[in-house]
């Protein structure tokens, strides 16, 4: 197991380095000029421009660029915001508590949603099992956004039980309201996804040998789907499930922009269309990094979950 996490670690850098290569290339291969958003349209001589230019190091080359800004990163600076002119780690921070909270609730209500739906779908087959397939069809072939706008549209315009977009809640019972909305169009899709996995790891455990064999043995039914059924699909669900929470951090940006929330898919959104590469490169490669990590644990949690996954890997090593 030493060996293995030692690996996934290395595995974890290597991908690190190339994802902030390529994000690094990206942003400068992009089409626009930071400087020009600096002036904000104004005239500007060339030597004004190239001030500008030296000020914010856009006129080194671009391998010195990348180096420069690597090695400033790794000691967790992160350079400075061309459209907010501050230092790009406290910026950031200071929009991480709201997309960390809104993360938590949509994981919530996706894990508490998509396994529940799964269960219920397994445990009554018939016509609630085909409404459960239908539902979640539809979920998970429903774009974040076109979510968003529905859910505004019946719940904050028509019925007011919730905020528009923009609104600010106070305290921890007012800010989970304000997010109710955001987190549910955030959720929507994964947990639609994860009841369907949830439903067919069921279904193949209740085909297997043991589940029978507990069954003519006598064992009630509860303890039958507690015991065998749903502790053998853990495998696949936390898999499954980890994978989607993943997902949050790479959908909280169209969220955040619909509902006007102020975190740091917002800050993404702004800093694009602002070529503020600084934050660009910054928000990019902190997803990427919660993204590994979070696959990190789940693959860590494999074995705990099935016995089976710790023998296979130790047999191999």
């Amino acid at each position: 197991m030493a060996r293995y996490l030692l690996g996934r670690l290395l595995g974890l850098a290597a991908v690190l380095l190339v994802t902030s290569f390529l994000v690094f290339s990206a942003v400068h291969l992009a089409p626009g000029d930071p400087v020009s958003f600096l002036l904000k349209g104004h005239p500007a001589s060339a030597e004004a421009r190239a001030a500008i230019a030296a000020q914010y190091h856009l006129d080194d080359p671009f391998l010195v660029q990348y180096l420069e800004w690597l090695g400033n990163v790794l000691h967790g600076d992160f350079g400075r915001s061309v459209q907010f002119r501050q230092d790009v780690g406290p910026l950031i921070a200071s929009r991480l508590p709201g997309t960390a909270l809104l993360i938590g609730y949509a994981a919530v209500l996706v894990c508490a949603g998509g396994v529940l739906t799964g269960i219920l779908a397994t445990l009554r087959p018939g016509l609630l099992d085909r409404a459960v397939l239908i539902g979640t069809g539809v979920a998970t072939a429903t774009p974040p956004f076109v979510t968003a706008i529905a859910l505004v549209s019946l719940f904050a315009v028509q019925l007011g039980w919730f905020p528009g977009p923009g609104a600010t809640g106070s305290g921890l019972g007012g800010r989970l309201h304000q997010l109710t909305l955001p987190a549910v169009a955030l959720s929507v899709t994964l947990a639609g996804l994860l009841a369907r996995v949830t439903r067919s790891a069921m279904l193949d455990e209740l085909a297997r040998e043991h589940v029978d064999v507990a069954r003519s043995r006598g064992v009630p039914e509860r303890t039958v789907i507690r015991r065998h059924v749903l502790r053998g699909a853990l495998g696949p669900i936390v898999t499954v499930g980890g994978t989607t929470l993943a997902g949050l951090l790479v959908s909280t940006s169209i969220v955040e922009t619909a509902f006007n929330v102020t975190g740091v898919g917002q800050l993404l959104v702004q800093s694009v269309t602002a070529k503020d590469f600084p934050v660009v490169q910054a928000v990019t490669l902190l997803t990427v990094l919660g993204f590994v990590l979070v696959n990190l644990a789940v693959d860590l949690l494999g074995p705990l979950i099935d016995p089976r996954v710790s023998l296979a890997r130790g047999g191999a090593a």
